[in-house]
């Protein structure tokens, strides 16, 4: 029997890049899966019909998750559809590039409200359900620039960094629990997305590769090992960070 049979997981930011990777690892290990996204219908339709090629069912739920009370409907949703969150996925954010002189009060809220709010939101959602069944899962994406901070990228690395204290101080409350909670870390990862920044903003790819000791470029593939953390193999590891960089950090 695939090892997450029965089993729910709610994705965020699953339409496209990494979430939709996921989203696939999960499918073919026998998850149900929803694909949560903000207004990319033909992307997350297209998301969905990849999972069910693999023989897995799942829906497509939106929202703007900003908003204080749509982590609560989308997870309404989901359990009115398909049923309980077994599987939180926390992958939605932002990637806002902007130097510190031009990071604002307006732009450092948003910056924490799209990659760090939301996940308590969410975190907080699904985890009475969870407790109520003494078992559950909740995967946090954050970045190795959480780590190792980048010129442009304060808000978002201290947002990504605030990340790594929400997993371990929920791993500790939600152990007894049976719910693990854990972190992972993407280093240079080619999405769709990168292509939107302008061009001065744009890593060149040979220098971040020059960075790791896997000579490539990460693919979104490679952080679906998400789905690793997610599965009964992995129920005695918690509060953890994985990093999943082509040894970018050695950590």
């Amino acid at each position: 029997m695939p090892p997450l049979q029965g089993r729910v997981a709610l994705v965020t930011g699953a339409a496209t890049g990494i979430g939709a990777a996921t989203t696939r690892a999960l499918a073919s290990a026998g998850a149900t899966v929803a694909i949560g996204h903000y207004a990319q219908i033909d992307q997350a339709r297209t998301a969905l019909d990849e999972i069910r090629r693999l023989g897995a069912d799942g829906i497509e739920v939106s929202a703007d998750l900003t908003a204080p009370d749509a982590a609560g409907l989308m997870v309404s949703q989901v359990i009115s559809e398909v049923g309980p969150v077994d599987i939180l996925v926390n992958n939605a954010g932002a990637y806002p590039r902007m130097t510190w002189d031009e990071t604002d009060e307006a732009a450092w809220s948003r910056a924490l409200d799209v990659n760090l709010t939301l996940h308590y939101r969410m975190s907080h959602a699904v985890t009475s359900a969870m407790i109520g069944r003494q078992w559950g899962r909740i995967i946090n994406v954050s970045s190795i620039n959480a780590r190792a901070g980048r010129p442009g990228l304060t808000a978002y690395s201290t947002a990504k960094a605030g990340l790594l204290g929400l997993t371990r101080s929920l791993a500790r409350e939600l152990g007894p629990h049976g719910i693990c909670v854990n972190t992972v870390l993407p280093g240079a990862i080619q999405v769709g997305a990168e292509n939107t920044l302008p061009a001065h903003h744009r890593a060149r790819p040979e220098d971040q590769i020059a960075r790791q000791c896997v000579l490539r470029r990460g693919q979104p593939d490679d952080v679906a090992a998400i789905a690793f953390l997610a599965a009964p193999s992995a129920l005695f590891i918690t509060g953890q960070s994985l990093h999943i960089d082509g040894g970018w950090l050695l950590h």
